[in-house]
């Protein structure tokens, strides 16, 4: 299938959601959702590396992509679980195939690197 030539301008809105969603911690984020809700801290312990800072980041910027909702609790301690939406699991549905691709060859690829 080809790509329409008119996402290659710099000012397509396609490089804004592709940088959103296939950056390391944006995929990693989705991927992880896509087993269902989960709180910050289980999302946290997930994607390891990510740093408080950037998992908040991450999140605010799927939220408002449409990609991930964010429920907050009225309880003590305060309790916000994410998940995603209706979007977030039709791009999820298409990102989970290279997931799955990545995750087969990785070792190969980067073995192969010396």
């Amino acid at each position: 299938m080809p790509v329409a030539p008119e996402v290659f301008p710099a000012a397509c809105p396609s490089r804004v959601v592709l940088d959103h969603v296939t950056s390391k911690w944006g995929v990693l984020v989705l991927v992880a959702l896509a087993d269902g809700s989960q709180r910050w801290s289980e999302l946290r312990r997930r994607a390891e590396g990510i740093s408080e800072k950037m998992l908040a980041q991450t999140l605010r910027t799927l939220e408002a992509d449409g990609f991930v909702h964010r429920a907050a609790q009225p309880v003590i301690p305060p309790r916000v679980d994410y998940s995603l939406t209706p979007r977030g699991e039709e791009l999820v549905a298409h990102l989970l195939p290279l997931f799955g691709w990545v995750v087969a060859h990785a070792d190969e690829i980067v073995a192969q690197r010396g």
